[in-house]
This record gives structure tokens, C-alpha cells and sequence, in this order.
């Protein structure tokens, strides 16, 4: 059987060297590529001939999302200020959950197994809650290393540990998502090697277990979308109301 991690390598498909920058376009890229078009060509599929007020089954679909993106916006964030987030929000969602589900189609390839690109999203998060919360509040943002009530005497012992706490947040948001769509998917490349190098009296075993882990993995998917989502929001509302 193949070394499973193999499922997880970057290779080139057009090299493009431009002095000293690698800009080829790998499956990843790709991946990336597809992830978008899909969620845009979802929007103007149902769009192109302009919303209806009885919506068919795509629109329907949307609508459905927009309605749950803006219900946790609005839960951690507030109506008024939130409304603004919500198309970032809403277009975070299904692009993490299109590239989750892209993931599952065999030969594709999963770009958010990739921990530079959930670190990449994690950090350009983090960067925003700090450019929201300095731009709304100014140098009072940095009252969110202090919480409320705690005693003066205790200050200079909860500033360093809130700092930690405040760095933490893009490494466990990143880490999240790629250790579980990672493990997720070895532990599929695995169980399909198992069924295809078993002999056929007991091949079908693997292969039922695959089944069913491949049923598994489509509900992560959503849930760690939704996951990624909820934290993105409750980050941006931290840095807003300064909890």
C-alpha cells in the first residue's frame, strides 16, 4: 500500500519561475480555483434571471445560508454592527465548506489539509479583529488584556497570560481545522489501501468502514466550517464590544 500522506503533496502542474518567485500552479492552487468557482457560480446560477419571490431549489438553498450566517453574526456580533460582516462571513463559510467537500472527490485534493493556507486564513483574521478593535476603540482596545473586576495587584500577572491567550487564538484556529480534515482523510487513503490490497473474502470490510468514515467526513466538513465560522465571529465581536 502507498504511504498515505502522499494524498496530502503538493505537485506542480504548469512550473512558472519569475526571478526568484516559484508562481507555479499546482493542485493545490487548483483546488483552491475550483473551491471558488463553485461558490460563485452557486450565487449567479441563482441570480442570473434575478431573485424570485417564490425561490427555486438553489435559491432556496442560499437563502438557507444567508439566514444561518446572519443568525450567528448577529448572535456574536449584534444586528447593527454585524450587518456589515456579513457577507465576509457568509462567503468564509462556503468557501471552507467547499474546499472541505471538494476534498472528498477522489483524485481531488484537499487544500485545507494544508496548515500554511489555515494559517493563512487564521492569521489574516487575527490581523482584522486587531485592525477593527484599534480602529473603533483606539489604545482603549488594549483594555482587552485586562479583565473586568480583576484586582489591580493581579494586572501585571494577567496582561502576559491575556497576551497568550490573545496569540493563541490564529495557531488554535489554524491547527483546528487542518489536523481534523488531515486525519480525516489518511485515515479514508488507508482503510480504500487496506480494501484494495485485501483479498476478496475480507476486502469488503475495509470497504464498508470506508463507507461509513466517508459518510463521517462529509458531516465534518460542515462542522468544521461551522466551526471556523463561529470562532471568526466570536473573534470580530471580542474585538467590537471588547469582552
Amino acid at each position: 500500500m502507498e504511504n498515505p500522506i502522499q494524498h496530502f503533496e503538493v505537485h506542480t502542474i504548469i512550473p512558472i519561475h519569475i526571478g526568484g518567485l516559484d508562481l507555479s500552479i499546482n493542485n493545490a492552487i487548483v483546488a483552491m480555483w475550483v473551491g471558488l468557482a463553485v461558490v460563485s457560480c452557486m450565487f449567479l446560477l441563482s441570480v442570473r434571471r434575478g431573485l424570485s419571490p417564490v425561490p427555486g431549489k438553489l435559491q432556496s438553498v442560499l437563502e438557507i445560508v444567508v439566514e444561518f450566517v446572519q443568525a450567528l453574526v448577529y448572535e456574536f456580533i449584534g444586528k447593527e454592527e454585524g450587518r456589515k460582516y456579513v457577507p465576509f462571513i457568509g462567503s468564509l463559510f462556503l468557501f471552507i465548506l467547499a474546499c472541505n467537500l471538494i476534498g472528498l472527490i477522489p483524485g481531488s485534493y484537499t487544500i485545507t489539509s494544508q496548515l500554511v493556507v489555515t494559517g493563512a486564513f487564521a492569521i489574516g483574521i487575527f490581523i482584522m479583529t486587531l485592525v477593527i478593535g484599534f480602529s473603533k476603540h483606539g489604545l482603549r482596545f488594549l483594555g482587552i488584556l485586562v479583565p473586568p473586576g480583576i484586582p489591580k495587584i493581579l494586572i501585571p500577572l494577567m496582561i502576559p497570560i491575556e497576551i497568550i491567550s490573545m496569540v493563541a487564538r490564529p495557531i488554535s484556529l489554524a491547527v483546528r481545522l487542518f489536523a481534523n480534515m488531515t486525519a480525516g482523510h489518511t485515515i479514508l487513503y488507508v482503510l480504500f489501501g487496506l480494501a484494495m490490497s485485501a483479498s476478496l473474502m475480507v476486502g469488503w470490510l475495509p470497504f464498508g468502514f470506508t463507507i461509513v468514515i466517508n459518510g463521517l467526513e462529509i458531516a465534518i466538513a460542515f462542522i468544521q466550517a461551522y466551526i471556523f465560522t463561529i470562532l471568526t465571529c466570536v473573534y470580530i465581536g471580542d474585538a467590537i464590544h471588547l469582552h
